[in-house]
Formats: structure tokens, C-alpha cells, sequence
């Protein structure tokens, strides 16, 4: 696998930074590109995204977060009466809270680049209204998330970073790690979450082997298994996935060889982490194609070319 990666040192954009394949457990192909390193820090942007997901199942099992299906208001006294407090847990992790935030919509009330903008983002976040039923509708956004880190901050009594410290980097073995925060202090939960290619292969491979890295058990496999579970249908709107569960993607493949399919987390400018647990396979892609439409194209051509070797 090795000499396949070597064909997007040519590539005529000089922003893809590496490629780790781990297959059965080991390390089997690795490749950095364009000046990074095994020590680069990549901002995986929102692929952080699925990081506070697995977060929310560490919680979890610490008894520090209430049922999915109850109102975001009952753990959250600011949140009451606001059109946010009425959504669910669940509803934000599936991308359905029902709130007025969309960032593919530069004029929506709660898109990301206007909540970046405010000079205090959690009453932006409270401030922003519904236009749909909790649970109804998908609409991507980062409000979600960053509503979702947030409540785990509350629960925790800690940052989201010392949390994710303390619950699966530093049990993992990850020391080298940065999570940016917003103007507020607040660790961005809908991503901004910087790793070295190597690291998130390994955060890999231990969701792959079920929340386990070297027979200690880091998360909770049912945890694993609920929140990578296909529950919204989202290929109308979204090219490179089929289903979207808590904050993580699925998608199948149809290859020469027969369908495969694939869990990942996915980043703006073609930042993954995919999952195939047929093969036995982690493939970490890090890239600064950020605001490019072919970084995305470019990391499922990998991932295929990978699939069909």
C-alpha cells in the first residue's frame, strides 16, 4: 500500500499532509506530504465533531450526563425557555435540533461564521430560534456541537480539552494535542481539534477494536455502536455520505471486489478518519485543502484506491 500513496505526491494541490493505513492492528502504509512531518499538528476541523461524540459516551458511562431523549433545559437551567432547551440531546447529536442554524447558509441566524463572530457565543447560542420540530429535520451545523460541548463542560465540571485529556487522549498514549477555544474560554466542541495523522490512526484503532487500545478499555463499545449506528438518511444533501448517527457518517461503497462500508468522521478540506471494519482497516487523511471542494473528492479517491488494492 505503501507505493500506492505515492501517487498524490504529484498532485497539483500541495495541501494534502498525510496518509496513515493501519490494517489488523499495525501500521501498514504512511506517508507525509508537502513539508509535514509525523509530529505535525493538523487542525482536523470538523472531524472534531465526532471527538465530542465519543466524549459524550465517556460521560455517560460516568453517570455525569442524564438520558438522551430529555430536554436540553432539564441539565441546563440557562437553557430553559429557549428554543435550544427544548431540543434533546439526541436531536443535536443528529444534526436535528430544529434550530435556525445552517452553515451552508451564509444569512442563516445561527451559521458558524456568525457565532465566531460574537463576543459571547453561548448567548449567541441561546438567543438563536427554532424553525422546525426537534428531531425532525437534518441541517448540518456547528451550533449543534459546540451546544453539545458545552453541556458536556457542564457535566464534567471541566474544559472539553482536560475532559478529552483525561478520558481517551491521555489513556491512548496522545500527548502532543491542541483544541482551540472560543473568545468565551469554551473549548470548540464542533472541532478546531489539532492531532498528528499518527494519533488519530490510533484513535482509530481503538474505536475499530471496539473502545479498547492495548486490552485497556478506553469507551464504551455499546457507546461505539449506538452513536456510529445510520440513523438520519443524508445522501440527498450530502455527496460523500449515505447516514449520519451521533456526530459520525456512514457510507457504502460499491467496488469491483463488492460493497464495503465505511463509518468516518469528516473535516473540512478533506480531513478523515475512516473506519472499515470488513477489512480490518483505519485510514487517517489529514489535509489543508480548507474551503476546497476537491479535498474532499481527493480523500475518498485515497480511500478507494485503498479499498480496491
Amino acid at each position: 500500500m505503501s507505493p500506492l500513496l505515492e501517487r498524490w505526491a504529484q498532485d497539483e494541490h500541495p495541501d494534502l499532509h498525510g496518509v496513515v493505513v493501519r490494517v489488523d492492528g499495525a501500521v501498514v502504509a504512511e506517508r507525509h506530504y508537502h513539508g509535514a512531518d509525523p509530529q505535525t499538528l493538523h487542525d482536523i476541523r470538523s472531524a472534531g465533531k465526532s471527538i465530542t461524540s465519543l466524549l459524550v459516551g465517556a460521560a455517560l458511562e460516568r453517570g455525569l450526563l442524564g438520558a438522551l431523549d430529555a430536554p436540553i433545559e432539564r441539565g441546563w437551567p440557562e437553557a430553559r425557555g429557549s428554543a435550544l432547551g427544548r431540543a434533546s440531546l439526541a436531536d443535536l447529536l443528529t444534526m436535528r435540533s430544529g434550530l435556525a442554524a445552517n452553515d451552508e447558509d451564509p444569512d442563516s441566524p445561527g451559521n458558524e461564521d456568525r457565532m465566531d463572530a460574537a463576543s459571547d457565543p453561548v448567548a449567541f447560542l441561546l438567543g438563536i430560534p427554532s424553525v422546525d420540530k426537534p428531531g425532525t429535520r437534518y441541517v448540518y451545523n456547528s451550533l449543534a456541537s459546540y451546544a453539545v460541548g458545552l453541556l458536556l463542560e457542564r457535566a464534567t465540571g471541566k474544559s472539553l480539552l482536560a475532559f478529552a485529556r483525561e478520558a481517551l487522549f491521555e489513556p491512548l498514549g496522545i500527548q502532543r494535542v491542541d483544541w482551540a477555544s472560543d473568545v468565551a474560554g469554551h473549548t470548540k466542541g464542533q472541532g478546531n481539534l489539532s492531532l498528528t495523522t499518527s494519533d488519530l490512526a490510533r484513535l482509530g484503532q481503538m474505536l475499530l477494536d471496539g473502545g479498547r487500545w492495548r486490552k485497556r478499555r478506553i469507551l464504551p463499545s455499546n457507546w461505539l455502536e449506538t452513536s456510529m449506528r445510520p440513523l438520519v438518511p443524508i445522501s440527498a444533501v450530502d455527496p460523500y455520505a449515505d447516514a449520519y448517527g451521533y456526530f459520525w457518517y456512514t457510507k457504502t461503497h460499491r467496488l469491483k471486489g463488492g460493497a464495503v462500508t465505511v463509518r468516518f468522521a469528516s473535516g473540512n478540506g478533506g480531513n478523515k478518519l475512516y473506519l472499515v471494519p470488513s477489512r480490518r482497516m483505519v485510514v487517517a487523511i489529514t489535509s489543508r485543502a480548507y474551503g476546497r471542494g476537491y479535498g474532499q473528492r481527493r480523500s475518498e479517491e485515497i480511500l478507494t484506491a485503498l479499498l480496491s488494492a
